[in-house]
């Protein structure tokens, strides 16, 4: 077991119940997660309601927040790295790590206690080396699974129906209607709160499930904008198998068997990469031009000015010259970073060539040389 403090001690009674109650049980050296989860949800409450009443009330006097710019991509991608470059600009909000801990409570607890819950926070993601600091830009997986029926990321918590909660928090397989409007619902309510904390500005937002929902996400938000960022499959494969495999130790609160997971996890990472990238050209197709805007990992990595300004221009970002001071110094303060290495055997090789051929071969991507 790591921390006691587990993210679902962010969620809502409602939620927490309903994941206690349909998930089957928690396993003994995990209940001190699940109690103080149960406890926190308790305590929280009074402020919880408090605060979803006045977002209510509030609502009808907010200015509209601003249309989302949405970064998107399947995991191991690059999202995250191209998100904490964008987000060196003062002209971006994004969702705070209290905020992704503590959703139902930003304007709140979060802003009150700031300080103190700071302390609290991880020194890095778990599943690679990037820090996590007070304002480290954040994607709404995790928050949004303390606010709603519908997350892969109770499959982490629960991995015994791993699969289930997977295949329903990326494509809705298996949801109602109901449980698609509550994570309609909750999404607007959560990225609300979040402009209002982020001073009402333009929010970015970053979550690789949202490469299947561009048609989805653009019903709310008509005038959103989206950045796809696309990497070599072949690395792409082995580096998200290390993200869930890494990820769940740290989250679970029943136990598995290591193989058996891992054998779950590269099926549904070979079987789910093809539809969403699908949905992504079937739903990107009829955007506006100035809506949509596709980057190489590689060329990133290579060339990131020239990509940012590309970025900028495609989708009619204002600024550029003026941002490119800061983007200079993130840079600069990232160089000694470290990827995960990764082996590439031949029979994943194989795996990955059997099952996205299509993909890889429009991309024009070959097996990675073997590290030296």
């Amino acid at each position: 077991m790591s921390s006691l403090f587990h993210p679902l001690c962010g969620a809502d009674l409602r939620t927490l119940s309903q994941l206690f109650t349909t998930n089957g049980f928690v396993s003994p050296n995990q209940l001190p997660q699940a109690s103080i989860a149960l406890a926190f949800s308790l305590l929280r409450w009074p402020f919880s309601t408090s605060e979803r009443a006045m977002m209510g009330l509030s609502r009808r006097r907010q200015a509209p927040m601003k249309p989302p710019v949405f970064i998107v991509g399947y995991w191991r991608s690059g999202t995250t790295h191209l998100h904490n470059l964008l987000s060196q600009v003062d002209e971006f909000g994004y969702i705070s790590p209290l905020a992704t801990g503590l959703p139902w409570d930003i304007l709140g607890i979060v802003r009150t206690f700031e300080p103190l819950l700071e302390l609290a926070l991880p020194s890095d993601r778990y599943v690679d080396n990037v820090a996590v600091k007070p304002n480290s830009p954040q994607e709404d997986s995790i928050a949004l699974a303390s606010m709603a029926s519908v997350s892969y990321y109770h499959g982490l918590y629960f991995p015994k129906h791993f699969k289930r909660h997977f295949n329903r928090g990326v494509f809705f397989d298996g949801c109602d209607a109901s449980e698609i409007d509550q994570w309609r619902r909750r999404l607007v309510h959560l990225l609300e709160k979040v402009s209002i904390h982020q001073d009402g500005k333009q929010l970015l937002i970053k979550n690789p499930v949202y490469t299947a929902h561009i048609s989805k996400l653009r019903a709310i938000w008509p005038e959103a904008k989206f950045i796809h960022i696309y990497r070599n499959p072949y690395v792409v494969f082995p580096s998200t198998r290390h993200f869930f495999t890494r990820l769940l130790p740290e989250l679970t609160l029943q136990t598995y068997d290591p193989e058996q997971f891992d054998a779950l996890v590269s099926e549904l990472i070979l079987d789910s990469y093809p539809p969403m990238m699908n949905a992504l050209r079937s739903d990107s197709a009829n955007l506006p031009a100035d809506s949509f805007v596709e980057v190489r990992f590689e060329d990133l990595e290579t060339n990131p000015l020239a990509e940012l300004e590309k970025i900028y221009q495609a989708i009619g970002l204002p600024g550029f010259a003026q941002a490119r001071p800061n983007f200079e110094t993130y840079l600069a303060s990232i160089q000694g970073y470290r990827k995960n290495r990764y082996s590439f055997d031949p029979e994943t090789i194989q795996s990955v060539e059997a099952h996205w051929a299509a993909l890889i071969k429009r991309w024009g991507y070959t097996p990675p040389s073997p590290p030296n």
